[in-house]
């Protein structure tokens, strides 16, 4: 049919990304638009496809969240993994919890060069920003439209100062504490033996839940640093009343109950390896 194009699919994505080909293959030559004749089968080496930005220590606006979205749509990725919390900075709104971002969400100024110089310089910048619920709705259906789902990173326990500094009733030291301007792994993790921890976490994940349809919720789980809890009388406890042999057993622990709640969601957890 060389006066014709025909487009054969097996579902709403696969028409996407057929369109996404002849908007590659497509010249423009004065007034006219033309493509080569040709034929194009094409199908997925790998279901999962993804980009990841850490907007924690590298704020985007959603307009260039937007732009990048529109890049992995032309490269045909679908998984976009936004790290939205870390030690460096909180960057979505929780309604429950508004010091989250009002305290989280800023930090004073960040390391200059590589976390192993010596002595530290700092750049006396402040780094500030973050996502609205609205506007995450907004990034969320911007990238549905583009085949690509959205799969948020909400750090846990560890790389968490940034929200005790905003709650430091739920680390093992109480505080105070600040966002932190350095890379590397804070030793403040949220206290896996407060029960009240999981209160917090499990509300906060309720709202992430809401936003997200997507159906993998990140919870990071690596480099997670431990001498606060072997410290910590009320972690210590817990490891005791559940028989725990140790630390990592603690972290386990920590990690199979919020995946449960995530799945009484209707979530997959994802979690790191590194302990």
């Amino acid at each position: 049919f060389p006066d014709s194009m025909v487009l054969i699919a097996a579902d709403r994505a696969g028409v996407f990304y057929g369109l996404m080909s002849l908007y590659q293959s497509i010249e423009k030559q004065g007034k006219h638009i033309t493509a080569p004749c040709m034929s194009i089968h094409d199908e997925p080496a790998f279901r999962w496809r993804g980009m990841h930005l850490d907007v924690s220590r590298h704020f985007y606006t959603v307009d260039e969240i937007k732009k990048l979205l529109n890049a992995m749509s032309l490269l045909k990725l679908n998984r976009f993994h936004w790290h939205l919390t870390d030690d460096q900075g909180w960057r979505i709104e929780i309604k429950k919890y508004p010091r989250l971002t009002e305290v989280g969400s800023s930090r004073s100024e960040t390391l200059e060069g590589h976390a192993a110089k010596w002595p530290e310089t700092y750049d006396g910048k402040e780094v500030k920003g973050f996502y609205t619920q609205e506007q995450i709705k907004e990034v969320v259906a911007y990238a549905q439209a583009r085949q690509i789902m959205v799969v948020p990173e909400i750090e846990m326990p560890g790389h968490a100062i940034a929200a005790l500094a905003a709650y430091p009733q739920y680390a093992c030291t109480k505080g105070p504490f600040k966002v932190w301007g350095k890379w590397g792994v804070n030793p403040e993790v949220f206290c896996a033996g407060n029960e009240k921890t999981y209160d917090f976490l499990e509300d906060i994940l309720d709202e992430v839940c809401e936003l997200f349809p997507g159906k993998y919720i990140h919870i990071g789980g690596d480099e997670c640093p431990k001498i606060r809890w072997e410290h910590c009388s009320k972690c210590q406890k817990k490891m005791a009343d559940e028989q725990l042999k140790n630390t990592d057993e603690l972290q386990a622990y920590f990690t199979n109950r919020i995946e449960k709640y995530l799945n009484s969601k209707g979530k997959t957890a994802v979690a790191g390896t590194r302990f």
